[in-house]
């Protein structure tokens, strides 16, 4: 075969001459943490901007604090609250300040619901007084306070309550919450999955109002899961969840008077979602993003919360679909920023009270990936972006007019910056392929380092006695397209002999798999597989993220057939190497990744010879709605995009060894998808392999899970390949 060329852009090794790498990691000791790096509790700024809470939690004595420190110094200054102090103060595993600090909302005995919503016991602790009191007797899901601190909003049993906190009286604002027919203030499973939020009501700026959304799921189809458990018959699990083409929730928004009581709906037009609501610097107006059910059209509205009225303030379209971010920011007059892929990369953009384009604050073939804030004072807004290659991240700042913009971080990698309320300080979290973790304290202005906070070289120190590969970053010439790649080769890799290879991939829209980052858990893994003669490598296809709007969208309509092109491709690309042996080729997946590893297999079935997929789709129709249909439209407007992509549709074309796993208990990707897949592959009477894990959600995890997970898929690999 003709050599495609491959382009060696650089390699990330470890420096560890001289010392002994003998070991081989072991899966114990990866699933037991092992290898996990230290980090940084979740820290707040307070009002001040020069100092910092965090929570610390011992988990031993289950005992909890939030601590005050200082940025200039980074010492503890003071303890605000203790549950060691008084047997009143219960154990707490996070909080929230009120506006002015006065009070600390404190979460304890936090169950979770679906992937964000949790319920829980919350109290409210007053600063000065150190006095608490417990705002409701049950357990309530995501209390909000006033921003006068005086109110505590929140939701049980589908309903929205009021808890007055000085008489500790609570109000009911709605009464016909019933599961799996109405919601109110929380979002339905589809909104917390694919528009990933879970609180959907709001306060305005000076608590005399709450936005609140409703969900009538009265006509969304019902799904249930068996849930083994431990007792004599299982027990059921029921929910609303909308598959592709199926009825969604009917969602409307309505507006609750605090001082009358009263509520009243907003007429939104023909607004089929609503993806985000946030009120503006006036406390007389409501911003509400909205969604056309094909999610091309997205409407920014402006709602005035006095007469009702409703007017636009801008409008995005797109031939493929809308992203939905949180950068949405109003300035004190509340002329806004906003983020855009209309010039074809993610950009900010920052518009006037009414709507009107001032100026595009950031150009060029790259994207921004994250927006950090505006600093009114210093007129600068402090972002992330991928302009120093699209595998790393570095913060910038710019002014609101585009210019003087300036890199605030120097290191090549992956750095997220945290800011102080006030923008003098950032703490800039850095690693890449072979730094672990490091925090260090920096100034906004200037991006110059104060000092160091943490670092992980005792990890480091400890990695010095195992053998590890450096990972190799490239680029891979595939179907007219450079993609990114990274490798890892055996650490005694000889160019002049040959080695299976096994692909990793996820490769759905916009994500990124290949990234200039520490290692997971997973790389932790494919180190152990290259110790024992395996070349591991990874390839982000067509449709993956951070190269642009084209790249990300050119899979629309067709998922599941550009990217299996791209890997198919990739792996005939590899095995033109003289050190790959084209006769032992794996890919191995989850998810979007399981989707595509079974397609690899069957529609690739003279290039692969394994394939591993977990919690895999396997048809699209059998996924909810707000995700497919961004991506496929329905089934009914576009039946060969399903279909023709569907591994059930084509199971005679296995040859290949494959091993499908799934947990029964996955609300997301339900076991059905692999149950289809199975019954399909049995009546075309070829040989596979399955496990089920009894009750484990998409995660597939809890107590010997993960260790049992990837025993098996290392047995299977070594049998296999």
């Amino acid at each position: 075969m003709k050599r495609l060329p491959v382009l060696l852009l650089f390699i990330l090794g470890f420096i560890m001459v001289g010392t002994a790498q003998n070991k081989q990691i072991p899966l114990e000791e990866i699933w037991n943490g092992e290898f996990n790096t230290e980090g940084m509790d979740v820290l707040r700024s307070m009002n001040s901007g020069t100092e910092y809470t965090i929570l610390n939690n011992i988990g031993a004595t289950k005992s909890s604090s939030i601590d005050k420190y200082s940025y200039a110094t980074l010492e503890k200054l003071e303890t605000i609250v203790s549950s060691a102090d008084s047997a009143n103060i219960p154990y707490f595993t996070s909080y929230e300040f009120s506006q002015d600090e006065s009070k600390i909302l404190l979460a304890t005995e936090i169950e979770p619901i679906f992937r964000r919503s949790t319920l829980g016991i919350f109290y409210l602790y007053d600063v000065a007084s150190k006095s608490i009191i417990n705002i409701a007797d049950t357990k309530i899901q995501e209390p909000t306070l006033s921003p006068d601190g005086v109110k505590v909003a929140y939701m049980q049993n589908n309903n929205l309550f009021v808890f007055n906190v000085a008489d500790k009286t609570t109000a009911q604002v709605t009464s016909d919450g019933v599961k799996n027919q109405i919601i109110n203030g929380v979002t339905d499973w589809v909104y917390e999955e694919e528009f990933g939020f879970v609180r959907a009501f709001e306060w305005n700026s000076n608590g005399t109002k709450i936005a609140f959304m409703r969900f009538d799921e009265t006509e969304v189809p019902e799904f249930s899961m068996d849930m083994y458990g431990s007792e004599l018959y299982p027990s059921r699990n029921e929910f609303k969840y909308p598959k592709a083409g199926e009825n969604n929730a009917l969602v409307s928004l309505h507006l609750y008077d605090v001082a009358s009581a009263k509520v009243v709906m907003i007429d939104l037009g023909n607004a089929y979602y609503i993806p985000r609501i946030k009120w503006m610097n006036n406390a007389n107006y409501l911003s509400v993003q909205t969604l056309n059910r094909h999610q091309d059209q997205l409407k920014l509205l402006s709602v005035n919360a006095t007469n009702k009225n409703v007017s636009l303030l801008l409008e995005e379209q797109d031939d493929a679909y809308v992203d939905i971010t949180d950068n949405l920011t109003f300035l004190a007059d509340d002329s806004f920023i906003w983020s855009s892929e209309k010039d074809g990369y993610n950009h900010l953009y920052l518009y006037d009270s009414k709507g009107k384009l001032k100026n595009q604050v950031t150009k060029g073939t790259w994207e921004v990936t994250n927006y950090y804030g505006y600093d009114k004072k210093a007129d600068k807004i402090y972002y992330q972006s991928t302009e120093n290659g699209s595998i790393n991240r570095d913060v910038y700042s710019i002014n609101s007019n585009g210019k003087s913009k300036k890199r605030l971080t120097e290191k090549t990698g992956q750095s997220y910056a945290s800011f102080s309320a006030d923008f003098t300080y950032f703490i800039n979290t850095f690693s890449s392929a072979t730094t672990p973790p490091e925090y260090t304290l920096h100034k906004a202005q200037s991006g110059k380092e104060v000092k160091k906070i943490k670092d992980n070289k005792a990890l480091l120190k400890k990695l010095e006695d195992y053998v590890i590969s450096p990972k190799e970053f490239s680029t891979l010439s595939v179907n007219g397209n450079d993609l990114n790649m990274w490798m890892i080769k055996p650490q005694d890799f000889d160019a002049n002999k040959q080695y299976p290879l096994l692909m990793f991939q996820y490769s759905g829209p916009g994500s990124q798999s290949v990234s200039n980052r520490w290692m997971a858990s997973n790389d932790y893994w494919y180190q152990m597989l290259a110790a024992e003669g395996y070349i591991i490598a990874c390839v982000d296809g067509r449709g993956t993220g951070l190269k642009g709007r084209d790249f990300k969208k050119v899979t629309q309509l067709e998922l599941g057939k550009y990217e299996v092109e791209d890997q198919i491709t990739a792996a005939q690309t590899l095995s033109d190497l003289s050190y790959i042996d084209e006769n032992r080729t794996g890919i191995w997946g989850w998810s979007y990744g399981g989707f595509m590893s079974t397609n690899c297999l069957l529609k690739g079935n003279d290039v692969f010879e394994m394939a591993i997929a977990v919690a895999p789709v396997t048809s699209w129709s059998f996924y909810d709605t707000i995700y497919t249909e961004r991506f496929m439209k329905t089934p009914a407007e576009n039946p060969s995009g399903y279909d023709d992509n569907s591994p059930f549709n084509y199971p005679e074309l296995l040859k290949g060894k494959y091993l499908l796993v799934h947990g029964s208990g996955d609300d997301n990707v339900h076991v059905q998808n692999s149950m289809r897949m199975i019954e399909a592959l049995v009546q075309a009477n070829k040989e596979f392999d399955w496990a089920i894990y009894p009750d484990k959600n998409h995660g597939i995890y809890g107590g010997n899970t993960r260790l049992h997970l990837y025993t098996k898929m290392t047995n299977f690999i070594k049998e296999n390949l």
